[in-house]
């Protein structure tokens, strides 16, 4: 099966590593470093069975190529997953896991993802040095997320009602943890009529409490009228059963894999929504953690976070030229770079 995975996706390279002694099973993917070392987090989680895991994390690390790409990043796409009860981490497995990144020799930079934070960077740094978000790094990506996903919100905003104005927009945000929250401060600080929505109904209270926005139910998020619906939590929630509920004219949030299949971006098209391709949108927290391994500042992070707004506007002006979908234009772009890249070319930019 790896053999073909590998050859189906792309990728140079998978790992297998396993620690008796700790009880470590993890995978590391590098899809691509045409552009330079692979960049993507950890996760950690319960796989039923090692194939749902190394199906999980060839199709993520193929995912973080385009995300740096189209980021204008000179990274390329890794991921790891870990596979184990996040109850039975224990820091010795997190150094046996920081070990075996060290091996690598730089082909694959770690971070924070699913069930690994600051905590465990800081263990993995003691061991190797291709370990960032730490807690002596640049802090948080959660605002710099929030705060590029809102600049791409702005953008189709703008492209759809010719003013990047939010004042009196309404926008839906599916999903209350830090980026959701965080852009929904964003855009009632812009003037905008938020409702929000989340399984958690004690963050959903606090924030009708502390800022006045109004909710929905779960259940009845998707049929909710608005200009704008933002997905910030779990991934395909934009599928066949949801589509036909929309009642609004951009989506545009924070979860990764908004789209169930890559369809759905052609369907959204067709019912006249516009889509902003989530890995583009939610890029901050990679270009977070990018920044921090390139030795740059937080501000310098939060402006490229914000440049986020205007790639999101040449890529749909890339679309409408050329009749395609803006998921269809950001691949293109990307895959443009990776081959200049290749060809040792200068290579494109939206910036």
């Amino acid at each position: 099966m790896v053999h073909s995975e590998m050859a189906a996706l792309g990728h140079e390279q998978v790992t297998h590593f396993v620690d008796e002694e700790t009880g470590l099973r993890a995978i590391v993917a590098i899809h691509d470093t045409t552009l330079g070392p692979s960049l993507g987090g950890t996760r950690l989680l319960p796989y039923e069975s090692e194939d749902a895991a190394l199906r999980d994390v060839l199709r993520l690390s193929s995912a973080m190529t385009y995300k740096a790409a189209a980021s204008d990043l000179d990274l390329g796409g890794g991921k790891a997953v870990i596979v184990a009860d996040p109850e039975a981490k224990t820091e010795e497995m997190m150094r046996a896991y920081g070990r075996m990144i060290d091996r690598l020799g730089g082909h694959y930079i770690t971070s924070v993802d699913v069930n690994t934070g600051v905590a465990d960077m800081d263990v993995l740094r003691e061991e190797t040095e291709y370990a960032v978000g730490t807690s002596d790094g640049l802090g948080d990506p959660s605002p710099i997320t929030a705060r590029g996903v809102f600049s791409g919100l702005r953008a189709c905003v703008e492209t759809t009602y010719g003013i990047d104005d939010l004042e009196g927009r309404s926008v839906v945000v599916q999903g209350v943890g830090k980026v959701g929250r965080g852009l929904a401060e964003l855009v009632l600080e812009h003037g905008a009529e938020v409702t929000v929505s989340d399984v958690n109904e004690a963050a959903v209270a606090a924030m009708v409490d502390e800022l006045g926005v109004d909710a929905v139910a779960p259940s009845d998020v998707y049929a909710e009228p608005c200009d704008v619906f933002a997905p910030c939590a779990i991934g395909g929630v934009i599928n066949d059963e949801t589509i036909p509920q929309l009642e609004c004219d951009v989506v545009a949030g924070g979860t990764n894999n908004a789209l169930q299949e890559r369809r759905h971006a052609t369907e959204l098209k067709e019912n006249g929504i516009l889509y902003a391709p989530d890995y583009v949108i939610n890029a901050g927290g990679l270009i977070t953690v990018a920044n921090e391994y390139f030795g740059r500042s937080r501000e310098a992070a939060l402006a490229d976070a914000e440049a986020i707004g205007d790639r999101v506007l040449d890529l749909i002006e890339r679309a409408e030229d050329r009749d395609i979908t803006v998921l269809e234009a950001a691949d293109e772009y990307a895959e443009e770079r990776i081959a200049a890249g290749e060809r040792g070319e200068a290579m494109p930019s939206t910036n």
